[in-house]
């Protein structure tokens, strides 16, 4: 695909045409598209429900789903979502004019979720966990109204390992972000496309783009987030030692259930001397 007149899709005009932008856009595309094959994502003739919150992340997972569609890579429909959570001073006007403006097929969806909110969680608590219940809860419910298989978020590398340390410090368990998903009704798939895009990544194409970020102020307005915390000491690992970030996010990939010490997970009870086989491939019993 060139990227000069009608060979380009609308979301990349004006993009920058130095090669340290063009070798950015190709790893993020790259990245995704990998990612996508990895985890079984695509259902040809399939519909899915793009989720954009106008930060960084949100834009540059619809840019690279919109190219990899555009060069026929993603044989899947694409619908934009916002929703609008009755958040006060949120810009109402700037994404369904960003979204005309390109020629995105989308939806605004106003659900004042902010007022519940605020009403239910106690001062000094984090608002996070039930905003993004009440949020998903809606996003479900469109997809459905829209005919949609997936509901596809942009989550990337930087959020899932964040994640992992959260649960490890705080919930007593080894869990991540799933890059793919169903959710508890059965009826739809959860994605997570930018799974294995760093997150510096989508702050560099966003910026590059120009495109309009909007900042999420009510969660940026608390401080002491445990989530915060846990960036602080990732961003503190990866200036002592380049590359920290990426080494752990390749041991998500690589899990030895052999080594762990979950017995639901391996049967330690049922392990022999005189197997035969190598404990990291012992399955458990059905």
């Amino acid at each position: 695909m060139l990227d000069e007149g009608d060979d380009i899709h609308p979301l990349f005009h004006g993009a920058p045409s130095t090669t340290e932008f063009k070798k950015l856009r190709k790893r993020i595309v790259r990245q995704t598209r990998e990612a996508i094959d990895t985890y079984g994502m695509i259902e040809r003739g399939a519909r899915w429900l793009v989720c954009l919150s106008g930060g960084k992340d949100s834009y540059t997972l619809l840019a690279v789903l919109h190219e990899l569609q555009w060069r026929g890579l993603l044989p899947v429909d694409l619908l934009a979502c916002n929703l609008d959570q009755g958040q006060p001073g949120f810009p109402t006007t700037v994404l369904p004019e960003f979204l005309s403006a390109k020629g995105i097929a989308h939806r605004i969806e106003y659900r004042d979720t902010y007022s519940i909110v605020m009403d239910k969680v106690p001062a000094g608590r984090t608002y996070c966990a039930l905003c993004s219940r009440l949020r998903r809860g809606n996003l479900y419910r469109i997809a459905r109204e829209e005919g949609c298989s997936a509901v596809v978020l942009g989550h990337h590398r930087d959020d899932i390992l964040e994640t992992f340390f959260m649960n490890l410090f705080h919930g007593g368990r080894l869990a991540a972000m799933p890059p793919k998903l169903v959710n508890e009704e059965g009826d739809l798939f959860l994605y997570r496309p930018l799974a294995f895009v760093a997150e510096t990544d989508c702050e560099k194409f966003a910026r590059a783009m120009n495109y309009p970020i909007i900042p999420c102020d009510l969660c940026g307005s608390q401080d002491g987030l445990q989530r915060q915390q846990v960036k602080q000491i990732l961003d503190g690992w990866e200036t002592r030692s380049p590359g920290r970030r990426q080494i752990m996010f390749k041991a998500l990939m690589n899990a030895r259930a052999s080594h762990l010490l979950d017995p639901a997970l391996f049967d330690f009870a049922g392990l022999a001397a005189d197997d035969g086989i190598s404990s990291d491939f012992r399955e458990i019993p059905q």
